[in-house]
């Protein structure tokens, strides 16, 4: 077949100009179909040459011969040559023969053909002798590859417990050679390992061989495939690992980890809250453990609730209602935990262990007191005081049976109008308006209490709602403020206004309102509508305005109840005066006519009274002063006397500074002075006179002791005035001192080398000092 395609290559050429030449000799003269020009009658010339192809691979010595090229031109002056991009790189002609080599090995994997062009040309001149040539050198295939998976590793899956011949993955190798050669790229398939659970079929399909994948058995396969052609030739690159993983269905029973649960909760937990756990296994995968929980035959379905926890696929106990030790100190059920969404084909049996048994043990706590009923609605008759409206009741849940006591909070009572026994009977200590409030919404407490009477700190509380009860205690009145206006020249049987009614007691729907004047005006009536309304017309006609602008109509409702009440509203018509059409042109205020109102009254003689009050506390408190300051001057002052030495004095000289009476009346035995009035000031110089120095070893024992005694009986005997301190700053220290005086002044003699005789020339206020300190003339005769 390749032989029969090369020769109609070589042969395309001579063909086609036979074909011209035939339309040349049809038609002279005129352009043919193979070109727009006539054909010239020329000899033609045939290349001549062997089918052109070569075997790849070839294992013989270089250059490989492939074919000749020849054409009809006999002439010894012609030359072979090939053009093309091979040309001279891989292959090349004999220029004489036109024999054409290869001058490397071929790889048909690589590039199956080649497309060369031959021209025979002239040596010399190196014209075209013949038009060139194109032609195709194939290469022949030979069977030198072996088949290469497109992956060395693939990753597969398929559910578990799958039927046989399932499909899992189809692995693919590829064989280079040439397909179109027999047995050349025929690719063959089998596997080497995982054969037991899995096979190859076809074109690399890897199936299931077994039914009985169970992923909680072994969840991950490894299966080696080899691929060959029909030759039997396999390379290192024809094996391929292929890894299937079993997808977990729902094949499982969830089943019970312990057979009995025991919990212990108290009595007091909270309704909907978590008393315990159940736990099962499931070997399935998360997904898939839909575990559901459930009574066995409806025990305590109506206390108990069980929850799947989706996350931890558990069970949680709930109770859905209050628990009660005294009631059923203990529970015991048995639940079933079941999976609904388990695929029942993949199921061999049911497995006997999704049963258990829980038993819930309650405890005894200390319980509030509980009342008889959730809340209490009583009724009261208004303007009434009863001795019982209603009564509460409220136990103690426990074994101790403790005795109830009841309260009402203050804060629901704010007008204290109501209060509660010890036995929880609820009365009313005031009269109750429903106009005021229709409704009182009480909180009543109970307390449990131990035999003395106190309180244990267990409390609950209940609402009681007291409603008011209506009477007829109301009289009717207008249902708005009317401002009704009349033109003073109104013709009788004129409108002036229709009233309507009101009462703030409940109104029945077959009220019925009756209305009246209670005095009858000259120019006014009133009709009755019997409809609740009335209207008041004009009776005569024509006003004057002169001698009266307001007229006033005391009104009489009264209302069809038991008793009737009857109310007076006062109507204040206002005459106007009115143009030609009956509109309004000049109206006086009614409130300039009748005065002022009651409303305005009140609030004048309030103003009025709380300036009263303002001033009368003014005086009383100017009053107060002035006594207080009158009373003040026979109260001795609580004042200190301040000695400062930080100015020049007089020296002690100075008596007159401070009164030095005070401590030579105490010290002689004197009277007490008087004391000294509050706003009697001492001087801000104050200073003691220093008692004339003593010899020495004269001593004067217990001088301070009996001054300071003598002092502080006066201050202890002394009841009429306030306790004070006064500071005396004293130069005389006592004679009973041990280190007797520290003062310098003190000292006889001194063993300074100073001359203080200076002194004598700093005036009189310098000459105690100059005494003491100075130089005495006798002395200095004596040494």
């Amino acid at each position: 077949m390749q032989a029969l395609v090369m020769l109609l290559a070589a042969g395309g050429t001579c063909y086609l100009g036979l074909l011209a030449a035939a339309a040349a000799a049809a038609n002279p003269g005129q352009p043919n179909a193979l070109g727009s020009l006539p054909a010239h009658r020329r000899q033609k010339r045939d290349w001549i040459w062997n089918q052109m192809h070569i075997d790849e691979e070839r294992n013989d010595s270089l250059p490989h011969y492939v074919g000749k090229i020849k054409s009809s031109v006999d002439r010894k002056n012609t030359e072979y040559q090939l053009k093309g991009e091979s040309a001279g790189k891989v292959f090349r002609v004999d220029k004489n023969t036109g024999d054409v080599y290869a001058l490397e090995r071929l790889d048909r994997e690589k590039i199956s053909e080649y497309h060369l062009t031959a021209l025979v040309v002239d040596k010399d001149t190196k014209r075209n002798l013949e038009s060139p040539s194109s032609f195709t050198i194939k290469v022949h295939d030979v069977n030198d590859n072996w088949p290469v998976f497109t992956h060395r590793v693939f990753n597969a899956s398929v559910p578990e417990m799958s039927g046989i011949g399932t499909s899992v993955i189809q692995v693919t190798a590829v064989d280079a050679d040439d397909p179109t050669v027999a047995d050349h790229a025929s690719v063959v398939y089998q596997l080497t390992k995982g054969k037991d659970s899995f096979d190859i079929r076809g074109p690399g399909l890897i199936v299931t061989m077994n039914k009985h994948l169970d992923r909680e058995t072994q969840d991950k396969y490894e299966v080696v495939v080899e691929a060959e052609d029909a030759q039997g030739r396999r390379g290192e690159s024809g094996t391929a690992t292929v890894f299937i993983t079993l997808q977990d269905v729902n094949d499982n029973f969830p089943i019970f980890t312990q057979s009995r649960y025991t919990f212990s909760v108290p009595e007091d937990i909270r309704v909907g809250s978590p008393l315990g756990s159940l736990f099962v296994e499931d070997p399935d995968e998360p997904q898939n453990r839909k575990t559901k929980y459930s009574f066995v035959q409806g025990e305590y379905r109506d206390t108990f609730t069980i929850e799947t926890d989706p996350t931890h696929n558990e069970g949680i106990i709930k109770p859905i209602k209050p628990l009660d030790y005294e009631r059923i100190p203990q529970y015991s059920f048995t639940i079933e935990a079941t999976d609904p969404t388990i695929d029942l084909r993949y199921l061999g049996s049911t497995s006997p262990k999704n049963i258990a048994r829980v038993i819930i043990n309650i405890t005894d706590v200390d319980e509030p007191p509980i009342f008889q009923q959730p809340f209490y609605h009583f009724q009261l008759q208004e303007n009434q005081k009863k001795p019982l409206i209603g009564s509460v009741l409220a136990k103690d849940p426990d074994a101790a049976q403790r005795d109830i006591r009841y309260s009402i909070r203050r804060t629901s009572d704010k007008g204290q109008f109501f209060g509660i026994t010890k036995k929880g009977d609820i009365y009313n200590d005031k009269e109750l308006d429903r106009e005021v409030y229709p409704w009182y919404n009480l909180t009543v407490e109970a307390k449990e209490v131990d035999p003395s009477g106190t309180p244990t700190g267990k409390e609950s509380i209940v609402q009681v709602y007291v409603e008011v009860m209506d009477e007829n205690d109301n009289a009717p009145e207008f249902a708005k403020p009317y401002e009704p206006k009349v033109c003073e020249n109104a013709p009788q049987g004129t409108l002036v206004v229709q009233i309507s009614a009101t009462d703030k007691d409940i109104t029945p729907r077959d009220v019925k309102f009756k209305f009246s004047l209670s005095t009858e005006d000259s120019n006014f009536t009133l009709i009755d509508n019997h409809d609740n309304t009335a209207n008041i017309i004009v009776k005569y006609g024509y006003f004057d305005r002169e001698r009266a602008k307001v007229h006033h109509l005391p009104v009489l409702i009264s209302d069809n109840g038991r008793p009737s009440l009857t109310g007076t509203s006062m109507l204040h018509v206002t005459v106007c005066k009115c143009n030609e059409h009956g509109e309004f042109t000049l109206c006086e205020e009614v409130a300039a006519q009748v005065g002022i109102s009651i409303q305005a009254l009140v609030a004048i003689f309030l103003c009025i009274l709380t300036i009263t009050v303002i001033t009368l506390l003014i005086i009383l408190r100017r009053r107060l002063r002035k006594q207080a300051r009158a009373h003040g001057k026979s109260v001795p002052e609580i004042h200190e006397q301040l000695v400062t030495y930080d100015e020049e004095g007089g020296g002690e000289m100075d008596t007159t500074s401070y009164d030095v009476s005070v401590l030579n009346s105490v010290r002689h035995g004197g009277a007490k002075p008087p004391r000294p009035a509050l706003d009697a000031r001492p001087s801000l110089y104050a200073q003691v006179q220093k008692p004339p120095r003593q010899a020495p070893g004269a001593h004067a024992p217990g001088e301070m002791a009996a001054m300071i005694g003598v002092k502080k009986e006066e201050a202890d005997h002394d009841g009429g005035g306030p306790p004070y301190d006064t500071l005396h700053i004293y130069g005389y220290e006592g004679a009973e001192s041990i280190a007797e005086s520290l003062s310098s002044l003190g000292t006889d003699s001194s063993d300074s080398d100073i001359d203080y005789d200076f002194l004598n020339d700093w005036g009189p206020r310098f000459k105690m000092l100059a005494e003491l300190y100075g130089s005495d003339p006798q002395e200095e005769l004596v040494y």
